[in-house]
């Protein structure tokens, strides 16, 4: 993956470009910034450059050996790492090797996605994605061999928040003291919850969110929309490539996400509490990623709302549709609700992830809605 590639990132792109050139290349580091930012693309490329045996001044050069198996993923010292689970295919003890292909086709085919299209795409249903111990052998034997081709080996390792302890552990002295012109690159979206023991034996790379002007030309490039359209989806994205994408396709599951928001929203309202219990039973059935997706997107209408009331027109981001159901909802979002509302669509996230059950988390949130919403 050339740099080019990479949308926006100008600076960053600079100084890594600059740091292989003087020989300084850190063994550890964790690649962070806003969600579709595009922290993974840069890594990978990144990577390819400093494996690259033809760069050019300010990108690796596309015809090398090297870069011709770093454009479809197949550098035999190229190594992945990512959250996965038990499928339909893979029944036992999964590792990111078991998924390599699909990785490969989703990378291949747009680098900028998030959990949900990476769990939807290798079928783990209703089970969240993580990165065990079973991983962080695979991990250990791969970087202790000698490389095949490059100079350097590399390490992607994508969502490092989804480590547990006890894979954390197994890599802790690798990651500390790796084997020589060994490059680990982390990569996420959420640093804060990438476990300390990791994070603090790393380089951190800080990405900015995507300027409008940035999005906008790739859109109109790699989708064809008129510059209208492609302004007007980019400033919604607010920084957010996946978004912006998600925007033009309409997804299924925004689609669904807003109807479930609409109904809870307004079943609260009502204190329609036999209604609230079959969209409970219901919301509880979908698994629990797109749960999480879920109380994602209602914190992000409810903060939009929120703007709404007060009346700044110009930091509203919204789609058509949602702006539609908003026009009449967003007097009942104010200052005497809207914390406790955010709070408890993060506090049932955590409470999610954590494995509660589903109903009683979705029923108990229910129940404060309906109390809120009034206010």
């Amino acid at each position: 993956m050339h740099f080019n590639r990479v949308i926006g990132q100008t600076k960053t792109k600079e100084k890594l470009i600059a740091s292989v050139k003087a020989g300084r290349i850190p063994h550890a580091q964790l690649f962070f910034g806003p969600k579709g930012c595009g922290a993974l693309p840069l890594a990978i490329a990144y990577a390819q450059y400093i494996a690259c045996t033809g760069e050019k001044e300010d990108d690796s050069c596309g015809v090398c050996a090297s870069c011709r198996k770093f454009e479809k993923l197949i550098h035999p010292d190229l190594h992945f790492a990512y959250p996965v689970n038990t499928s339909k295919e893979i029944g036992k003890d999964p590792v990111s090797d078991d998924y390599i292909a699909k990785w490969r086709e989703i990378v291949l085919d747009n680098p900028y996605f998030d959990a949900a299209t990476w769990y939807n795409c290798i079928g783990i249903e209703n089970k969240q994605g993580l990165i065990s111990k079973n991983e962080s052998e695979a991990i250990v034997r791969k970087l202790n061999l000698k490389s095949f081709e490059s100079d350097y080996k590399f390490l992607i390792l994508w969502m490092p928040e989804k480590m547990n302890a006890t894979a954390a552990n197994m890599l802790l002295k690798l990651v500390e003291e790796p084997p020589e012109k060994t490059v680990f690159i982390l990569v996420s979206d959420e640093p804060d919850e990438v476990l300390k023991t990791i994070s603090s034996r790393t380089q951190p790379v800080k990405l900015s969110r995507l300027e409008d002007a940035s999005i906008e030309a790739t859109l109109k490039e790699h989708f064809k929309v008129s510059s209208e359209e492609a302004a007007s989806v980019a400033r919604l994205a607010n920084g957010n490539y996946i978004a912006a994408c998600e925007a033009l396709e309409t997804t299924d599951e925004n689609e669904f996400n807003l109807e479930m928001f609409t109904r809870v929203m307004r079943l609260s309202f009502a204190r329609n509490i036999p209604e609230i219990s079959n969209w409970v039973d219901e919301m509880a059935s979908i698994g629990r990623e797109k749960l999480k997706s879920f109380f994602t997107y209602s914190c992000r209408l409810i903060r939009e709302n929120f703007i709404m009331n007060l009346k700044e027109e110009k930091l509203v981001y919204l789609t058509p549709k949602e702006k539609q159901f908003s026009q009449k909802f967003h007097p009942y979002i104010n200052g005497r609700n809207v914390i406790g509302i955010v709070e408890e669509f993060n506090s049932a996230v955590s409470d999610i992830e954590r494995n509660a059950n589903s109903k009683i988390v979705l029923f108990d949130m229910a129940m404060k809605l309906v109390k809120m919403i009034r206010k």
